[in-house]
Protein backbone atom coordinates (compact mmCIF):
# COMPACT_ATOMS: atom_id res chain seq x y z
CA UNK A 1 0.00 0.00 0.00
CA UNK A 2 1.78 3.34 -0.91
CA UNK A 3 1.44 6.38 0.48
CA UNK A 4 3.57 9.10 -1.11
CA UNK A 5 3.31 11.55 1.95
CA UNK A 6 5.35 14.68 1.99
CA UNK A 7 5.55 16.29 5.61
CA UNK A 8 6.88 20.49 5.64
CA UNK A 9 8.22 19.75 9.19
CA UNK A 10 10.77 21.30 11.17
CA UNK A 11 13.71 18.35 12.52
CA UNK A 12 14.49 18.97 15.88
CA UNK A 13 17.39 15.81 15.66
CA UNK A 14 19.74 18.23 18.18
CA UNK A 15 18.68 16.41 21.51
CA UNK A 16 19.48 12.87 20.41
CA UNK A 17 21.84 11.45 22.83
CA UNK A 18 23.47 7.63 23.05
CA UNK A 19 21.87 5.92 26.34
CA UNK A 20 25.29 4.07 27.35
CA UNK A 21 26.71 5.70 30.01
CA UNK A 22 25.84 5.21 33.92
CA UNK A 23 23.77 8.11 34.85
CA UNK A 24 21.63 7.99 31.69
CA UNK A 25 21.26 4.04 33.03
CA UNK A 26 20.19 5.20 36.14
CA UNK A 27 18.21 8.09 34.96
CA UNK A 28 16.17 6.11 32.33
CA UNK A 29 15.26 3.69 35.53
CA UNK A 30 13.38 6.02 37.57
CA UNK A 31 12.02 8.09 34.97
CA UNK A 32 11.03 5.07 32.29
CA UNK A 33 7.29 5.05 31.94
CA UNK A 34 6.86 1.43 30.84
CA UNK A 35 4.33 0.62 33.22
CA UNK A 36 2.08 2.47 32.67
CA UNK A 37 1.88 1.93 28.77
CA UNK A 38 -0.86 0.35 28.25
CA UNK A 39 0.52 -2.79 26.75
CA UNK A 40 -3.20 -4.79 25.75
CA UNK A 41 -4.28 -1.71 23.61
CA UNK A 42 -1.18 -0.71 21.76
CA UNK A 43 -1.93 -0.39 18.25
CA UNK A 44 0.62 -1.03 15.20
CA UNK A 45 -0.64 0.03 11.55
CA UNK A 46 0.84 -1.91 8.61
CA UNK A 47 2.76 -4.08 11.13
CA UNK A 48 4.02 -7.21 9.66
CA UNK A 49 1.15 -9.94 10.61
CA UNK A 50 4.20 -11.87 12.82
CA UNK A 51 4.53 -8.71 14.61
CA UNK A 52 2.27 -7.47 17.80
CA UNK A 53 2.48 -3.50 18.34
CA UNK A 54 3.63 -4.49 21.77
CA UNK A 55 6.82 -6.49 20.60
CA UNK A 56 8.76 -3.22 20.79
CA UNK A 57 7.35 -2.06 24.38
CA UNK A 58 10.00 -3.60 26.63
CA UNK A 59 10.85 -3.36 30.68
CA UNK A 60 13.88 -1.24 30.73
CA UNK A 61 16.51 -4.15 31.70
CA UNK A 62 15.20 -5.41 28.05
CA UNK A 63 16.15 -2.24 26.08
CA UNK A 64 18.81 -4.08 24.43
CA UNK A 65 17.20 -7.00 23.75
CA UNK A 66 16.88 -8.31 19.48
CA UNK A 67 14.25 -10.89 19.84
CA UNK A 68 11.01 -9.18 19.60
CA UNK A 69 10.68 -6.31 17.13
CA UNK A 70 7.97 -4.49 14.99
CA UNK A 71 8.22 -4.12 11.47
CA UNK A 72 6.76 -2.88 8.62
CA UNK A 73 4.87 -5.07 6.27
CA UNK A 74 3.12 -3.54 2.54
CA UNK A 75 5.97 -0.81 2.30
CA UNK A 76 8.40 1.31 4.61
CA UNK A 77 5.78 3.22 6.34
CA UNK A 78 4.41 2.41 10.14
CA UNK A 79 2.43 3.79 12.88
CA UNK A 80 2.30 2.88 16.46
CA UNK A 81 -0.08 4.06 18.65
CA UNK A 82 0.36 4.07 22.78
CA UNK A 83 -1.78 5.01 24.97
CA UNK A 84 -1.35 5.26 28.60
CA UNK A 85 -3.21 4.07 31.94
CA UNK A 86 -3.07 8.10 33.28
CA UNK A 87 -1.58 11.58 31.98
CA UNK A 88 1.74 11.89 31.37
CA UNK A 89 4.34 14.75 31.39
CA UNK A 90 7.14 13.53 28.35
CA UNK A 91 10.67 13.94 28.61
CA UNK A 92 11.97 11.96 26.41
CA UNK A 93 11.57 8.84 23.55
CA UNK A 94 13.53 6.09 23.54
CA UNK A 95 14.43 3.80 20.15
CA UNK A 96 16.50 1.25 19.47
CA UNK A 97 15.87 0.79 15.37
CA UNK A 98 17.77 -0.57 12.02
CA UNK A 99 19.87 -2.00 11.09
CA UNK A 100 21.87 -0.08 8.86
CA UNK A 101 18.87 0.70 5.94
CA UNK A 102 15.63 -0.69 7.97
CA UNK A 103 16.17 2.16 10.17
CA UNK A 104 13.68 5.04 9.69
CA UNK A 105 14.61 8.04 8.42
CA UNK A 106 12.59 9.97 11.19
CA UNK A 107 9.42 10.25 13.43
CA UNK A 108 6.59 11.87 14.09
CA UNK A 109 5.13 12.23 17.24
CA UNK A 110 1.59 13.31 17.80
CA UNK A 111 0.20 13.55 21.69
CA UNK A 112 -3.80 12.57 22.04
CA UNK A 113 -4.58 11.67 18.45
CA UNK A 114 -6.13 8.41 19.14
CA UNK A 115 -7.75 7.83 15.42
CA UNK A 116 -5.09 8.67 13.03
CA UNK A 117 -4.40 7.09 10.41
CA UNK A 118 -2.24 6.81 6.89
CA UNK A 119 -4.58 9.17 5.59
CA UNK A 120 -4.42 11.71 8.37
CA UNK A 121 -0.70 12.47 9.28
CA UNK A 122 -0.66 13.93 5.29
CA UNK A 123 -2.79 17.21 7.01
CA UNK A 124 -1.89 16.86 10.12
CA UNK A 125 0.96 18.47 11.64
CA UNK A 126 2.76 16.93 14.72
CA UNK A 127 3.39 18.01 17.69
CA UNK A 128 7.38 17.20 17.31
CA UNK A 129 9.24 15.66 14.47
CA UNK A 130 12.83 13.64 15.22
CA UNK A 131 15.30 12.81 12.14
CA UNK A 132 16.62 9.18 13.71
CA UNK A 133 20.58 8.14 13.69
CA UNK A 134 21.56 5.07 12.37
CA UNK A 135 23.15 2.92 15.31
CA UNK A 136 22.83 -0.14 17.26
CA UNK A 137 22.29 1.57 20.64
CA UNK A 138 19.09 3.30 22.26
CA UNK A 139 18.77 6.60 20.91
CA UNK A 140 16.94 9.38 23.38
CA UNK A 141 15.32 11.66 21.81
CA UNK A 142 14.22 14.80 24.17
CA UNK A 143 11.37 16.66 23.92
CA UNK A 144 9.76 19.66 24.68
CA UNK A 145 8.09 19.05 27.84
CA UNK A 146 6.35 22.40 27.12
CA UNK A 147 4.15 20.54 24.16
CA UNK A 148 3.54 17.39 26.44
CA UNK A 149 2.43 18.06 29.69
CA UNK A 150 -0.83 16.08 29.71
CA UNK A 151 -0.87 13.02 27.62
CA UNK A 152 -3.26 9.89 27.22
CA UNK A 153 -2.25 8.63 24.61
CA UNK A 154 1.09 8.96 22.42
CA UNK A 155 1.26 7.95 18.32
CA UNK A 156 4.46 7.81 16.23
CA UNK A 157 4.34 7.83 12.60
CA UNK A 158 7.59 6.34 10.68
CA UNK A 159 6.77 7.60 7.66
CA UNK A 160 9.83 5.55 5.64
CA UNK A 161 13.11 3.65 5.93
CA UNK A 162 16.98 4.70 4.91
CA UNK A 163 16.88 2.77 1.99
CA UNK A 164 15.52 -0.35 2.15
CA UNK A 165 11.12 -1.74 1.89
CA UNK A 166 10.64 -1.88 5.14
CA UNK A 167 11.55 -0.27 8.94
CA UNK A 168 12.08 -2.60 11.75
CA UNK A 169 11.74 -0.93 15.56
CA UNK A 170 13.69 -3.05 18.30
CA UNK A 171 12.39 -0.73 21.54
CA UNK A 172 9.93 2.29 21.87
CA UNK A 173 10.39 3.86 25.70
CA UNK A 174 9.32 6.52 27.29
CA UNK A 175 10.66 8.82 29.91
CA UNK A 176 8.40 11.57 32.12
CA UNK A 177 6.58 11.54 34.97
CA UNK A 178 3.18 9.73 35.00
CA UNK A 179 0.12 11.12 37.72
CA UNK A 180 -3.40 9.39 37.92
CA UNK A 181 -6.27 10.84 35.33
CA UNK A 182 -8.97 12.04 37.42
CA UNK A 183 -12.63 12.56 36.27
CA UNK A 184 -14.63 15.38 37.43
CA UNK A 185 -16.77 14.54 40.20
CA UNK A 186 -20.05 14.88 40.19
CA UNK A 187 -21.58 17.14 42.67
CA UNK A 188 -25.52 17.69 43.72
CA UNK A 189 -26.51 20.06 45.85
CA UNK A 190 -29.29 19.58 48.23
CA UNK A 191 -31.10 21.84 50.22
CA UNK A 192 -31.61 21.58 53.50
CA UNK A 193 -35.07 23.46 53.82
CA UNK A 194 -36.67 24.70 50.68
CA UNK A 195 -36.87 28.85 50.79
CA UNK A 196 -40.04 29.67 48.88
CA UNK A 197 -38.76 32.44 47.81
CA UNK A 198 -36.16 31.28 45.97
CA UNK A 199 -39.04 29.36 44.19
CA UNK A 200 -42.36 30.07 41.49
CA UNK A 201 -45.62 29.20 43.06
CA UNK A 202 -47.55 27.54 40.24
CA UNK A 203 -51.21 29.38 39.16
CA UNK A 204 -54.09 27.34 41.01
CA UNK A 205 -52.46 25.97 43.60
CA UNK A 206 -52.35 26.53 47.57
CA UNK A 207 -48.48 26.76 47.85
CA UNK A 208 -48.40 22.96 48.70
CA UNK A 209 -46.19 22.51 45.29
CA UNK A 210 -43.42 24.49 43.45
CA UNK A 211 -41.34 24.88 40.28
CA UNK A 212 -37.66 25.58 39.69
CA UNK A 213 -37.08 28.72 37.70
CA UNK A 214 -34.61 27.65 34.72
Amino acid sequence: MPHNHDHNCSHEHEHYHDHDDHDSLSTGAQDNLYQYIDRANVVALNADDNCKGSDAIKPWHERASEDKFIESDADDQLIVRLPFTGSVKLRSLLLKTGPADLTPSKVLLFANEDNLDFQDVVDKKPTQEFNIAQGREVGEYVVKTAKFPNVSSLTLFFPSSQGAETVRIYYIGLLGTWTERKSNPVVTVYEAQANLADHQKIQGTEGNFSTFQS
